[in-house]
Formats: C-alpha cells, structure tokens, sequence
C-alpha cells in the first residue's frame, strides 16, 4: 500500500519524501510492537503449562512454539483443563496428553471433548479404563465427530453383540477412530477369508493385532506369501494362522534381524523353517531373550540346534523365573538320585507351576518319622524364583500335603523369614539352598 502510493505521488518530491517517512515510522511502529505482543502471549502459555499442567519452563517454552499464542482473556486452556479433572484425569495424565497434543489446550469443551468423552463412554469405558484410554488417544480429539461415530459403527457391525469387544479393541487401539475403518478394513477381511479365516478367527485376529487389520492389503498380502513360501507353512496347516499372526507386525529388516541370530548360534536354515513351524510365536520374543535362550541352552547346557527347533517352547519361557531355578533344583536331584525315573529338563520346565512344586518341592520337605522343614523354606523357591506366579495356589497345595491353616500364610512375613534365614535373595541361590536344607536333614518323600 505504501509503495503504490508512493509511486502515485512520485511528481510531488516534498510529498513523497514525507510519505515516505511516514511509512517507515509505521514499519517501525508494528515490527516493534507485534514481537513484543506475540511474547506476551507466548508467556502467558508458558506460565499457564508451569503452574496447571506441571511442566519444566524448558518444556513449556518448547512446547508454546508449537501452539497458537495464548491472548489475554482467552479462557479455553483453563476450560479444557477443569474438563479434564472432571472426568477423572490426574495430573500426570493430562501432562503426558498436553505434552503430546497441545492444540487440545484450545479446544472447545462443549462441541469438541464431550461429544468425544461420550463416545467412549458409549462402548462401556467407564473409570480408569476410560482415563487410560483419554491419555493415550489425542488423536481422537482432532479427528471430527461424524467420522468417530462412523468407525464405532463398523466396530459395532464387524464385532457383533459382542460390547466387551468393541471396549478391549479400543482401549488397546484408540486410534482406530481417527482411521478411516469402513474403507481400510474390508478389503483385508475378504483376503483373510480366501485363506481360511472364519468370521471368529478374523474378529480375534483383529482384537490382537488392530494394526495388522489396518495396514494396506498389500502388506497384508505379503505377510500371507512369507508364512506359505518362506516359512513352508501351508494354509491347512493349524499353524498358519499362528505364523500370519507371528509375523504380521514385524518390517522385513526386524524379522531378517531375528532369523540372523540363529544362524549367529549356527542354526541352519532347516533348524529354522522346523522351529517356526511348530511354533511360529518364537520369533515374537525379543532379540534379548532369543540371545540369552540360546546361549544358556546351546553354550552351557550344550544342546544341538535340532533338539531346541524340534522343542522350540524352551526358548518361550522364562530363562530366569522358570527355566533357570528349575533347572538348578533338576540337577540337585539328579546329583543326589531322588528322581525315579528319567527325566529331562525339558518335561522339568514344561510342567505348570503348582504341578512342579508338587511333585519336586514339596515330597523332599517331609517325612513320616520328622518334623517338616520350616514353612517359609518351603515356600522360598515361589517367592524368589517365580514372582510372576500367585501364591495362594501354594497355599492350597500346602494344605494338601501338610494340613496348614490357610490364615497362617502371610507373604511379607514369609519373605522377611527368607530373607534372614538365607542372607541371599537371589532366585538361584535360594533355590539352592532350599535343596540343600532339605537334603542336609536326609528328610525325602517315602
């Protein structure tokens, strides 16, 4: 504007000058103004994430760029914030969605949030389920209203009757809504259909890998041909499904990763193809524990490549709450000649927990003509060996063999007494000295 008049003028030098000036005052005037006001407000936002929200002044800052400027007056962060509260989210919570979505700060409550709080309300989120699911879904608040409720009907429609389903869908996946469902998803359901998915198989399927189901029919497709010409699995093989189920998440380069660390322990490519076809989800575990598997079963144990492929759930448990307390009590026993029969590691670790206490534990903790060892020594190899298993199935089994009073267990007590009474609170070395006590006293099972 200030050029054109410029040019306009340009006949009339006195004039021009003087408008010239008077433009470059104004330039002045409003570049030196507007930082100053876009700094206020910066600062306002910044203040306001410092004070409600919790976060460092080196995160507010960083994260008041990425927003509109908070202006003097606007009330919508502050609205959003007591919405939040209200509907149960705690301080941490809404810290980690602001952190990640901070354009929610601006959103309006009434015509944005709530509708979308309702529709996860709709499918039976309720309480913590639902506060979970809010943290982990501001994707859902950026995507509009129509399109939600669109995808909740084909959730609805693909699932059935079935309203638990539709709820463990969305907590694992909230960002189903946010994904165009009806167009994304079919295609892939009739490819499952053509190699031999029921209905029931699809719906599981995608209650375990919503991902999988969202991906294009390509990838999907590709995931179908590495199960049948790589893996040699057929589609009538029971495994199939599994192997489709193993692989569906990995990218190439992750897969090749894991096949490369048995062939680094000497695998052949034969000892791979019987392994994951017996058991496809060896290669969900990851690289570490496939790593530290085979070292303990191929290095110290000195088994062969096809003795762990023709057994490939050895490398699916636990090397250091199953396999490796058992293995030292198996070993114990066998040293000592208390087995009755041959046994090997094997059929030590595949048994269910209470089934091993009962028939390698507990027979050695008591006899006819002596007093049983302690109770928390019997109970030693459960609290340190194998803390991902409840302890009241223990308690049962004690009452079994030994007429406790279930009210006499206490856990924290008996954890104390181990502690003290062994001075270690390692799984193996309790499991150790646990054996040991109990043959020390020459008390065995007759």
């Amino acid at each position: 504007m200030c050029l054109a008049l410029i040019f306009r003028l340009s006949n009339n030098g006195a004039k021009r000058h003087l408008l010239s000036i008077n433009c470059t005052k104004f330039q002045l005037f409003y570049y030196s103004t507007a930082p100053a006001n876009v700094t206020n407000s910066s600062n306002l936002l910044v203040d306001l994430l410092v004070n409600s929200v919790g976060f460092s002044k080196e995160k507010a800052i960083s994260t008041s760029t990425k927003v509109t400027c908070l202006k003097p007056g606007n009330n919508k962060p502050n609205l959003v914030l007591n919405f939040f509260k209200q509907i149960g989210l705690h301080k941490t919570q809404i810290k980690t969605l602001v952190s990640a979505y901070p354009g929610l700060l601006f959103s309006d409550v009434d015509n944005t949030l709530k509708p979308k709080i309702k529709v996860l309300q709709e499918v039976g989120l309720s309480g913590s389920n639902l506060t979970r699911v809010i943290t982990k879904s501001g994707a859902l608040f950026h995507t509009s209203h129509d399109t939600c409720i669109r995808n909740l009907d084909y959730l609805r429609e693909l699932l059935g009757s079935d309203v638990d389903s539709v709820a463990v869908v969305i907590k694992r996946a909230p960002w189903l809504f946010s994904r165009n469902l009806p167009k994304i998803m079919p295609p892939n359901i009739l490819l499952l259909e053509r190699v031999g998915f029921s209905r029931i198989d699809i719906n599981k399927f995608f209650l375990n890998h919503p991902l999988g189901m969202v991906q294009k029919t390509e990838w999907l497709e590709s995931v179908v041909r590495r199960v049948e010409k790589d893996f040699g699995i057929p589609r009538g093989s029971p495994m199939f499904k599994h192997g489709i189920e193993a692989i569906v998440n990995f990218g190439e380069s992750t897969l090749k990763m894991k096949l490369e660390i048995f062939r680094s322990f000497g695998w052949s490519d034969s000892d791979i193809l019987t392994m994951v076809q017996k058991l496809p989800y060896c290669l969900t575990a990851s690289e570490a524990k496939l790593r530290n598997g085979l070292k303990f079963f191929m290095n110290e144990l000195g088994y062969k490549s096809t003795y762990i492929a023709s057994h490939p759930i050895l490398l699916k448990f636990s090397l250091e709450k199953r396999v490796l307390p058992r293995n030292e009590i198996f070993k114990l026993l066998k040293e000592k000649r208390l087995l009755r029969r041959r046994l090997c590691l094997y059929t030590v670790v595949s048994y269910p927990e209470s089934k091993f206490i009962e028939n390698y534990v507990l027979p050695f903790s008591w006899s006819k003509d002596a007093k049983p060892v302690p109770d928390f020594v019997i109970r030693c190899y459960v609290v340190h060996s194998c803390k991902d298993i409840m302890l009241f199935p223990l308690v049962k089994i004690e009452v079994k063999f030994k007429g406790m009073d279930e009210s006499s267990f206490n856990y924290e007590a008996t954890s104390a007494q181990v502690t003290e009474f062994f001075g270690v609170c390692s799984a193996t070395s309790s499991v150790i000295c646990l054996v040991n006590t109990m043959f020390s006293n020459g008390r065995s099972r007759s």
